[in-house]
């Protein structure tokens, strides 16, 4: 094939796509949905067995489902994705060849490999150590085995990522700095160097202890550097599912940041600060001072939560700024009020934002305040947090983003588009009501794990509030709408690559909205009056403040028990 053969030009961004990046995206989001299916039903299966009245699988189900569940979408789904946006933000954005194609596939396959091995090992039924695995739990050799598989894979796709950023600077492909998504892109790929080197620091000893050949594995030492990892991958999805926010807006609305330079300083941060807040696991552990766990979960952690607080602001001041040049001036809120809530890129990005912040974000700072966290460690507040912030912000996100990708990337149209106008609503809010009902249940007292919250084959009864049951009832009916929002996105998605209209390479018709020439430009939307998007910021501080006192007197409240 001749240099030139390996490119085509896309019709509605004028991007050149290279061929080997546009086989790789492919295959890296089709298995992520794959296994978001498979993780989804896990997780509808843990949901329903937590509702006291249906209480689907028994003990030993529950935890196999409970280890598959993490599993798949907490690491599998997210990353397989994240490697899509990678060789996206790369080659498609600035318009080079994908470095290496062959360390590409070679990445696919250790990753899709390394799943199967790990999902087959948990259905055996001799591996249900939950997604932390802490030991003296032990899996079978072949979990941490496919785990490694998965996490050398990944780190080969971070290595052709930034060998494309080489090939694009010295190729000249693009002018001036990388653009704000693809900066993005690349602060999550150093995170996630950080955090596959966390991850082969212990799970290779463990694997070796699984297999005999190391007769101990420190569990304070296991824990500490293992949320190192497990903490650390949430942080690439936070990294990546902001640069996709960016994506979306500059894509429909030709928006740019309100100031790039502080936009990137915020991904600065997260680079800097963002991997202290796993911290927050470790808060209830005699074995580190408590200056350590102060330092890292209040002045440190607070630089990062900074990050996230000034992406919340840009990301809809944008927006607000770019709808504002359109004449949607009138009064505070036009320029939201006549957004494309029909589109479902729109839609489910600004859910995705404002479920993460409101939900994901506040319930974060709480739970990673050294007093607070005590009231609420191990219990169900703490699924219900990262709930509301890797499946209502990340997930939601890179479902959002998909409605875009489909188009440019498979030349296909998405089918029932009245169907996907409604996926990111089900989805969205049916994942809120997972968070919010989870950690009402856990404020509560609800353990996080427990297979039967009504102890019934206890030697000894213990009776939660009645209210804790209602709250897992309405955690169980969430999950299914959840789960219809879920399903719809794949029959959507799967449906449109294999049934979609084609659409014309040679002549595409004008898109409707602006195309994504922004997401590739450096610059600012200047000095532009955003009024709509700072009472959004007021709205959401007096939240967090409200909120923040609310749990200091459930503290106050338990002084009295010594």
């Amino acid at each position: 094939m001749t240099a030139i053969a390996q490119f085509r030009t896309c019709p509605d961004t004028g991007f050149k796509v290279h061929s080997a990046a546009e086989k790789l995206i492919k295959a890296n989001a089709v298995a992520a949905v794959v296994f978001l299916l498979v993780g989804g039903v896990f997780g509808l299966s843990v949901a329903l067995t937590r509702w006291q009245e249906v209480h689907l699988l028994p003990a030993d189900w529950f935890y196999l489902a409970l280890t598959a569940h993490g599993l798949d979408v907490l690491l599998v789904w997210i990353i397989f994705f994240e490697m899509a946006i990678l060789y996206f933000a790369s080659a498609i954005l600035l318009n080079s060849r994908l470095a290496t194609p062959w360390i590409g596939w070679l990445q696919f396959w250790l990753m899709l490999i390394g799943a199967l091995i790990t999902n087959v090992a948990v259905l055996q039924g001799d591996s249900s150590v939950m997604f932390t695995s802490y030991v003296p739990m032990k899996a079978s050799p072949l979990f941490y085995l496919g785990i490694i598989l998965f996490a050398v894979g990944a780190l080969l796709g971070c290595c052709v990522f930034f060998g494309t950023l080489i090939v694009a600077k010295d190729e000249k492909t693009y002018e001036g700095s990388v653009p704000l998504v693809t900066f993005g892109a690349i602060t999550a790929a150093i995170i996630a160097v950080f955090t596959i080197a966390s991850g082969a620091i212990i799970l290779i000893p463990t694997l070796l202890w699984s297999v005999g050949y190391i007769s101990h594995i420190d569990p304070l030492m296991y824990k500490t550097v293992w949320w190192a990892m497990g903490h650390s991958s949430q942080q690439i999805n936070v990294s990546a599912h902001v640069a996709v926010w960016y994506l979306i807006a500059a894509v429909i609305f030709g928006a740019k940041p309100l100031s790039e330079k502080v936009s990137r300083t915020a991904y600065l941060m997260y680079i800097l600060f963002l991997q202290l807040a796993s911290a927050h696991h470790m808060l209830v552990e005699p074995g580190l001072s408590s200056e350590w766990k102060i330092f890292n979960t209040s002045y440190a952690m607070y630089l990062a939560v900074m990050g996230s607080m000034i992406h919340g602001l840009t990301v809809p001041g944008s927006i607000e700024a770019a709808q504002r040049k359109k004449g949607f001036n009138k009064g505070m809120f036009e320029w939201l009020r006549k957004a494309p809530w029909g589109n479902p890129a729109f839609s489910g990005m600004f859910l995705s934002l404002v479920f993460f912040g409101f939900i994901g974000g506040i319930t974060g700072v709480v739970m990673g305040t050294e007093q607070l966290n005590l009231i609420m460690h191990n219990t169900l507040y703490v699924p219900g947090h990262f709930h509301g912030t890797v499946v209502a912000g990340t997930t939601l996100a890179f479902m959002a983003v998909t409605y875009i990708v489909v188009p440019l990337i498979w030349r296909r149209e998405i089918i029932w588009p009245g169907l996907a106008k409604l996926q990111p609503y089900l989805f969205g809010f049916g994942v809120a009501g997972i968070s919010l009902f989870m950690m009402g249940a856990g404020t509560l007292g609800v353990s996080r794990r427990h297979w039967d919250i009504a102890f019934s084959d206890a030697t000894l009864s213990f009776d939660y509030p009645a209210a804790a049951y209602l709250m897992l009832t309405l955690n169980g009916i969430s999950a299914i709408l959840a789960a219809i929002g879920g399903a719809l996105y794949i029959l959507i998605v799967v449906g449109s690559i294999l049934f979609g209209k084609k659409r014309d390479e040679a002549a595409a018709p004008a898109p409707a909205e602006p195309t994504a020439a922004a997401a590739t430009s450096y610059g600012s939307a200047g000095t532009a009056a955003v009024p709509g998007t700072f009472m959004l910021a007021l709205i959401f501080f007096v939240t967090f403040v409200l909120y923040y006192f609310v749990n200091w007197k459930y503290l106050a409240e338990t002084w009295g028990v010594s």
